[in-house]
């Protein structure tokens, strides 16, 4: 139930429009001055605020301006007399919701109060939504505790507060949109948009008008002005993923819009002022692009401020355990419920540690996901895992890069070693888990970490 601060000094007023608010379901507080309205706000939770202008000490308006420090998004409506309307017209310019005119119809009041009301429920909504969102991207959902992920989240730490370029560099499936995203939504600018344009997902005409906008009549089928990406991002975030593929020409005009910060619209002449944080993302070497002529140098640097490569998960295969983890979570908690699957099998996590993962995480989280929705019972095991992974961990030792004078014996004890000391990395030097990883048991463990004196 919605409870309506109503601030008048006149006696009658407060008391009348309350029981048309008690009437039409609402709760409402009386204030016959503007520091008392004020001790209330600080006191109670306030949906909206019914003010008259003309007030002794704090006039309405002046209230109005408190209000806005306090909480900016609660609707205020001013009630005036005829003589004051130049004063309430002020006060709409001042962020007050409208004005109505005393004396007023009951039925109008109340279509105001539910309208504006309305209104600040969808801001409550989004804001809510906002933080869900910030907390879903925040640095702490990235997974993984390999030192190349820590050394991410600290440059993610140190950049996301700044207006600076990020240049995110990495293979397809690695997590880059998720890199941008937490940037974004621990920045200043997180309550704006964070704007996404895929460069290689349209062709060059399109990705122009896409980018600029356009006015109406640009080109055939212009029927109507249209925004672009970089006028829809401001004050907020421009995330051009794939930028590799933006074509020259459009290197060129994208360089003058962060040199500048103005556009102007496809078929337009109008400079058009835009303010936005731009973070790119690429699955080639810009390096390398730059030097084979497909890159301008310029926009190369103009973009690579902060660079944060992200490894491929075949090179961090400890952070591999944690993710499957993540990923049975999420395919069997809530809105992804999939199966009745709560485990996996070591042996199973073992063969998914060798793999190399070619679509990085992403490849690893269509298999888990599979593997929920297939398996039969809650536990997940090698037999539900698909065969071409399955079939890999065989021929993942390179026979041939064993030199032909090294015997049988030197040759299955460096194995031995190797695949001990993984697991022990892969288990955090828990040896209970390192000899599931294995399959061996914990006291075959012991023998063999002396026998190749592994430090536990």
């Amino acid at each position: 139930m919605e409870n309506i601060l109503i601030v008048d000094d006149e006696k009658n007023y407060p008391r009348i429009i309350g029981e048309i608010l008690q009437e039409e379901g609402y709760t409402s507080v009386t204030a016959s001055s503007g520091m008392e309205a004020l001790d209330i706000l600080n006191n109670e939770l306030i949906d909206l605020v019914l003010t008259d202008v003309k007030m002794p000490g704090m006039s309405g308006i002046q209230l109005l301006e408190k209000i806005k420090e306090i909480n900016p998004d609660i609707p205020v409506i001013i009630m005036t007399a005829h003589g004051s309307v130049e004063k309430a017209v002020g006060a709409m310019h001042k962020g007050a919701y409208t004005f109505i005119l005393k004396p007023f119809e009951n039925q109008t009041l109340m279509a105001h109060i539910a309208k504006a009301i309305s209104v600040y429920r969808i801001v409550q909504e989004n804001s809510i939504l906002r933080d869900a969102i910030s907390s879903r991207y925040s640095f702490d959902h990235i997974i993984g505790k390999s030192k190349p992920m820590q050394e991410i989240y600290e440059i993610i730490k140190k950049v996301a507060p700044s207006n600076a370029s990020a240049l995110i560099e990495g293979e397809s499936g690695t997590g880059k949109e998720l890199v941008a995203k937490s940037i974004h939504y621990n920045s200043l600018r997180k309550n704006k948009p964070l704007v996404v344009v895929n460069c290689s997902a349209f062709v060059e005409t399109l990705l122009e008008s896409e980018l600029f906008g356009h006015e109406k009549g640009a080109f055939t089928g212009a029927g109507a002005m249209k925004k672009g990406r970089f006028e829809i991002s401001d004050k907020g975030t421009l995330f051009l993923d794939e930028i590799g593929e933006l074509p020259i020409p459009l290197q060129v005009k994208l360089l003058r819009v962060l040199q500048e910060k103005m556009i102007e619209r496809v078929g337009g002449t109008r400079s058009i002022p835009v303010d936005f944080r731009l973070i790119a993302a690429t699955n080639k070497n810009l390096e390398d692009e730059v030097k084979k002529g497909h890159f301008r140098e310029d926009l190369y640097y103009r973009l690579n401020v902060v660079k944060i490569v992200i490894p491929p998960l075949r090179e961090r295969s400890e952070d591999i355990p944690l993710l499957i983890n993540h990923f049975i979570n999420k395919y069997t908690n809530g809105e992804h419920s999939a199966g009745n699957v709560s485990e996996i099998d070591p042996e199973a996590v073992k063969i998914l540690c060798d793999y190399q993962w070619q679509g990085n995480v992403r490849e690893l989280e269509n298999t888990i996901e599979r593997a929920v929705i297939l398996g039969s019972g809650n536990l997940i095991t090698p037999s539900d895992l698909p065969f071409q992974i399955r079939q890999k961990i065989s021929t993942t030792l390179d026979l041939d890069g064993i030199p032909e004078d090294v015997g049988l014996v030197e040759t299955l004890a460096a194995v031995e070693k190797r695949m001990i000391q993984r697991a022990m990395k892969l288990s955090g030097n828990v040896q209970t888990k390192a000899a599931q990883l294995l399959g061996i048991g914990k006291s075959g463990l012991n023998q063999k970490l002396k026998k190749f004196n592994i430090d536990n």
